[in-house]
Order: C-alpha cells, then structure tokens, then sequence
C-alpha cells in the first residue's frame, strides 16, 4: 500500500499535515510516533524471542 505512494505523495502528505497540525505541533507529532514504532519493535522482538524459546523448549526431550 505505501508503496505506490512515491516523492509527489509524499510531499502532498507532508503539506497537508502543515497545514492540519501547524509547523508547532509536527516535531511532537513526529517524536510521538518515533517513540510508538520504537516500542512496536522491541514488543514484536520480545514476542519472537519468547516464542522461539518455547519452541525450543518443546523441541528438547525431558530426561
């Protein structure tokens, strides 16, 4: 989906986002979703990890 959109949409997108939110509230808003993915990450990365741990787990036979 976002990749379709290229450098003219891009721009279109960034304008219209001046002009709703003001060039006050854009930093913030850009931090605030840097933080979000930021977090979005290390959730997925601890989700997988646990997961490969049960799996190994499962994996080894009890003696």
């Amino acid at each position: 989906m976002l990749q379709n959109i290229g450098i003219p949409g891009l721009i279109l997108v960034l304008v219209i986002s001046l002009i709703i939110f003001g060039p006050s509230k854009l930093p913030e808003i850009g931090k605030a979703f840097g933080s979000t993915l930021r977090e979005f990450k290390k959730s997925t990365k601890d989700i997988m990890s646990d997961e490969t741990i049960e799996e190994a787990a499962k994996d080894k036979p009890n003696k």
